[in-house]
């Protein structure tokens, strides 16, 4: 019984051994560059719809920063990634090594950012309240600016500064406010700019009262990522212990039990464990996406100069648009 199951097992292995030969390997990887050229021939040839000013600039700035992070990791990612090939002997899991101290940041990392996140919006809540306190001396929204720009967080110090700047420099108090709102580049920063703005070119009552809700707004804000940052602070050190256990057993046994791990050493082991790297770096997106906190996108952009603020009108304010637009400056997107 055990002679034919064993020659059963062995031929199956033969004709998987031959499913992935070289032959049918470069016939793959021929026919994935074949499809690939003829995509990429298609999107040249249909082109791609052209994107507003301030996503090219967030594009070149993403591609900037990527080069910057490319040199920082780069070469320790190279290097661990020898490492493990040499003391493995698998290629699979010399690149899957590679790949993980590249990303290790952008897996598992992530609080550095979300602290960064909750001192900007409690610096604006902090302006907030100074701005609204120094507003009730029956102090203009001009005069108020400066004197609560000094005593601003250190994180919103420099933006505030060249917000005074520019407003010394005499130029319209809306236009500055919109480029401090893109300076600051946060949706909770273009709630309060936009009130801002609004009452900049309304000059109506009851800023007090907005600025003070907008402030209470941002401590809550603030207070909600405090409580969802300390519970998920355990599951994020938790899947950093289950990862670097995984692979200190893994190492453990590819040095000091090879014979064990024989199997991964041929072509179709390979595939198996390129399979298995793969399903571990689609849990770690995954994980990486449930401890991301969701944030509102920025509504106050400028795209193009035709953009203006849009305010809902009644019937009977539609037939008066056309003398009731605003300088096409600044705007919000719909």
């Amino acid at each position: 019984m055990t002679t034919p199951i064993r020659s059963t097992a062995l031929g199956s292995l033969d004709s998987m051994s031959g499913l992935f030969s070289t032959t049918v390997l470069y016939a793959l990887g021929c026919g994935i560059a074949v499809g690939g050229g003829l995509a990429l021939l298609i999107l040249a040839v249909r082109g791609l719809p052209a994107k507003p000013a301030h996503e090219k600039q967030k594009a070149s700035e993403r591609a900037n920063e990527l080069i910057r992070f490319a040199g920082q990791r780069g070469s320790l990612a190279a290097i661990v990634g020898l490492a493990v090939l040499l003391l493995t002997r698998w290629a699979v899991a010399g690149i899957a090594a590679g790949v993980l101290v590249f990303f290790w940041d952008r897996l598992f990392g992530g609080a550095a950012e979300e602290r960064a996140a909750m001192k900007r919006v409690e610096a604006l809540a902090s302006w907030t309240e100074s701005l609204r306190d120094t507003i009730a001396g029956a102090v203009g929204l001009e005069q108020a600016i400066p004197a609560s720009a000094r005593a601003a967080a250190p994180v919103l110090r420099p933006h505030l500064d060249a917000l005074v700047d520019r407003l010394r420099a005499r130029t319209p108090l809306p236009d500055a406010l919109q480029l401090l709102a893109d300076e600051i580049d946060d949706a909770s920063a273009d709630i309060i700019v936009a009130a801002l703005i609004l009452n900049a070119r309304l000059r109506g009552p009851g800023l007090r009262q907005v600025l003070g809700a907008l402030a209470k707004s941002a401590r809550e804000e603030v207070d909600m990522r405090q409580r969802v940052m300390a519970q998920r602070a355990s599951t994020r050190r938790s899947v950093q212990i289950v990862v670097a256990v995984s692979i200190a057993f893994v190492l453990g046994l590819s040095i000091f039990n090879r014979d064990f791990v024989s199997p991964y050493g041929t072509a179709v082991g390979q595939l198996v464990l390129a399979c298995v790297c793969g399903l571990f770096a689609l849990g770690f997106w995954w994980l990486r996406k449930l401890s991301t906190i969701e944030t509102p996108e920025r509504f106050l952009v400028r795209d193009e100069s035709a953009v203006q603020f849009v305010r809902p009108r009644t019937p009977s304010q539609q037939q008066g648009a056309q003398a009731q637009q605003l300088p096409q400056h600044e705007g919000v997107r719909r």
